[in-house]
């Protein structure tokens, strides 16, 4: 067993594995640790506590220190030079004619880079660019292309449903999200309505695929054929969440409606996404 903390650098943010030294830390700590970015300051989301070496990605680094008030002074120093920099930046790309737009700018905590996060629908040579806010910031500049998840990451906002974006809020790393667990889950398959601010596949499709999974396994699916205490049928519409099915019988046109405990399945059928389907939604599941 190892102790550890996790420290955060960004809300939402993946949480990164430290080892505390002789300290101990409490929620919403800071501490000054080595990253490969260089030196930052985060917040502790977990407190010192013991886990098994097989969570631990080696090397585990050491954290250098709990923040003093002077480090929290150099961070709000850091936060004034990043609006400065954007800024100036912003300047400098409409100077050079740049197809870019840019997103965010972070400084290290020991001022020693300056990152440029931008989106862009082309590859855009930045050389130039690199030069200039090396020669006015004097410290090294790092331009980095993002994608359009990763600039909803940053920038947030409201989805569809009111609340704040998953990825801006609470998701640390993004998860795999597909057009077939959006068939699963008996959605619409109109990209206005799965696809989130960012145009793609929205993350929160992920969310409850176990669970869809599961009642998946115990229910029919459409198209299925099955024996009802009145007759055999076509499953038509299932709801997977009451469990309720809309029945045809073989031998009339009147369909009935059951529970699908009350169903014992002769033949199941399969959820498939056609090939119009995937060509038509492909680019919701690009990142």
């Amino acid at each position: 067993m190892v102790e550890i903390i996790g420290v955060r650098f960004k809300t939402g943010g993946k949480v990164y594995y430290f080892s505390p030294k002789d300290i101990q830390f409490t929620l919403e700590d800071k501490a000054i640790v080595e990253t490969s970015r260089g030196v930052e300051c985060g917040e502790v989301v977990i407190a010192n506590r013991m886990v098994d070496e097989s969570e631990i990605v080696p090397p585990l680094k050491e954290v250098i220190r709990m923040a003093t008030p002077n480090d929290m002074k150099i961070v709000e120093k850091n936060r004034i030079k990043e609006t400065e920099a954007f800024k100036i930046c912003e300047e400098k790309i409409a100077f050079r004619k740049l197809n870019m737009h840019l997103v965010d700018v972070e400084c290290t905590f020991d001022n020693n880079k300056l990152l440029f996060y931008f989106t862009s629908e082309s590859r855009v040579d930045f050389r130039e660019l690199v030069k200039d806010l090396a020669a006015i910031f004097r410290t090294r500049i790092e331009l980095r292309q993002i994608g359009v998840r990763d600039e909803a990451k940053i920038l947030g906002g409201l989805g569809i449903c009111g609340r704040e974006f998953c990825c801006k809020g609470y998701l640390g790393e993004f998860q795999p999200v597909s057009i077939k667990m959006a068939k699963e889950q008996g959605l619409s398959l109109n990209p206005t309505k799965i696809s989130g601010t960012c145009g793609r596949l929205m993350c929160c499709l992920k969310h409850e695929q176990h669970s869809y999974e599961e009642l998946l396994k115990i229910t029919p699916k459409v198209g299925a054929f099955v024996k009802t205490p009145e007759c055999k049928g076509y499953v038509e519409e299932v709801n997977l969440i009451t469990g309720k099915l809309k029945v045809m019988p073989e031998k009339n046109d009147v369909p009935i409606y059951v529970s699908r405990e009350d169903v014992k399945i002769i033949k199941d059928s399969q959820i498939k996404v056609n090939k119009e389907e995937i060509k038509a939604l492909k680019e919701l599941e690009d990142k």
